[in-house]
C-alpha cells in the first residue's frame, strides 16, 4: 500500500516539497513533463492500480493500460469516473486537455481522442505522477 493516502495531502507548497521527490514535484505541482521512455511504469504488466504519487488516490487500473508507443504510460479509461478532472491547456502553443487528480489537483498528463476501443481515449500520463500498487 502507498505511504501516501487521500487523507494526508499537503496544504501548501512547502509541505508538497517535503512529501514529493524533486521530479514528482516538477510534474505534479509545476505541470512538468518527464522525458519520453524515462518511466519504469511503461513496462508494468502486473495486475493492480496506478495511484497518484501525490496523494495515493487510485487513478487507473492495469486492465486499462495499453502500449501507445508514445513513451509514457497510457490508459484507455480511468479507475473511477470521479478520480480525475480535465482542464483546457493552451500552453506551448497547443490546445490540449490536461488531466489532474481530482483529490489533490496534481498534474498527471493529457487525454487525447486517438486511443483504442471501447473509449477511443488515450490518457497519456507521466510516470512520475504515478505509483503502482500490485494486487496481492
Amino acid at each position: 500500500m502507498s505511504e501516501k493516502t487521500t487523507d494526508e495531502t499537503a496544504d501548501n507548497d512547502e509541505e508538497w516539497r517535503e512529501i514529493l521527490t524533486e521530479e514528482e514535484y516538477r510534474v505534479l505541482r509545476e505541470q512538468g513533463t518527464e522525458p519520453r521512455f524515462s518511466s519504469d511504469l511503461i513496462d508494468v504488466k502486473d495486475d493492480g492500480q496506478f495511484q497518484c504519487a501525490g496523494c495515493g488516490t487510485a487513478l487507473f487500473d492495469s486492465g486499462e493500460k495499453f502500449d501507445s508507443e508514445t513513451g509514457w504510460p497510457s490508459f484507455w479509461d480511468v479507475y473511477d469516473e470521479g478520480a480525475i478532472e480535465t482542464r483546457r491547456d493552451t500552453s506551448h502553443g497547443m490546445d490540449r486537455t490536461e488531466v489532474v487528480c481530482a483529490n489533490c489537483e496534481g498534474h498527471l498528463g493529457h487525454v487525447f481522442d486517438d486511443g483504442p476501443e471501447p473509449t477511443g481515449k488515450r490518457y497519456c500520463i507521466n510516470g512520475a505522477a504515478l505509483e503502482f500498487e500490485g494486487d496481492e
